[in-house]
């Protein structure tokens, strides 16, 4: 009887080891890929251009749309500096503006996300000032 019960616990044991090991084991997270960078606007400001003051300026709290052939699947704003940082998975998007401001200037980009990769980018709108 002490040698069944003595099995049964080895055994049991044996059955249990794999188990504790696959969840102590981590999975390995995928590398996240997407669209990073910074959208500028040129021209920043009404007038003539100043060789001592940049031409662009940051497309500060902009909402775009990230299109995938005529879909929308995702939107992003841009921060204060114009930066911003999207998780897509891979394909070839476009992306552009969906604001109340996207009817002026020419906001449309296209970027290629590869698997793993996050695709930076510096992207210059055309304001529309003239």
């Amino acid at each position: 009887m002490r040698n069944r019960s003595y099995c049964g616990l080895v055994m049991l044991f044996f059955a249990l080891v794999p188990l504790v090991l696959m969840a102590a084991t981590p999975t390995p997270n995928p590398v996240p890929s997407g669209i990073e960078g910074v959208v500028l606007v040129s021209p920043s400001r009404p007038g003539p251009t100043r060789k001592d003051q940049p031409d662009a300026g940051p497309a500060a709290n902009v909402t775009l749309a990230v299109m995938k052939s005529d879909t929308k699947v995702a939107s992003l704003t841009t921060d204060a500096e114009g930066h911003f940082r999207i998780a897509l998975p891979p394909g070839l998007y476009t992306v552009v503006r969906d604001d109340p401001g996207s009817r002026i200037g020419h906001w449309r980009f296209e970027a290629e996300v590869k698997p793993g990769e996050m695709t930076s980018v510096r992207w210059v709108a055309d304001s529309g000032m003239r």
